[in-house]
Parts: structure tokens; C-alpha cells; sequence
């Protein structure tokens, strides 16, 4: 399989750009998360840290 789709992307020009582009990509988004995080309030910290626990109560979830 994978010496299948070795040369099929042996064939195509300047495919060795794509795997540096993902990186670029995955590294940006992490940088951009981390300076989102870092910049955040303590008690939105907290407020987004018991968003799971904290579901409102319904008549739907009352019965379960």
C-alpha cells in the first residue's frame, strides 16, 4: 500500500512543500493558543474549567 502511494507522489511536482506547510500550520495554531490561554482571566479560566459539570437542570435531565 504504501509503496503504492510512493510513486504516485513521486510524481507530483514540489510535493515535498505540503509536509512543511502542515507543520507551519500546526505550530502556528498551537502558538495561538497558547498566548490565547496565557492571556486569559483568572475567572474565565475557571468559568470555562466546570463548563462540563455544570449542566443546566431541565425537566429531561431530572428524570435521568
Amino acid at each position: 500500500m504504501f509503496k503504492f502511494i510512493r510513486n504516485h507522489a513521486d510524481k507530483i511536482a514540489n510535493i515535498d512543500i505540503y509536509p512543511l506547510i502542515g507543520l507551519v500550520l500546526f505550530v502556528a495554531f498551537f502558538v495561538l493558543v497558547l498566548i490565547w490561554v496565557k492571556s486569559m482571566s483568572k475567572e474565565q479560566a475557571d468559568s470555562l474549567s466546570s463548563l462540563p459539570l455544570d449542566l443546566p437542570t431541565t425537566e429531561s435531565t431530572k428524570n435521568l
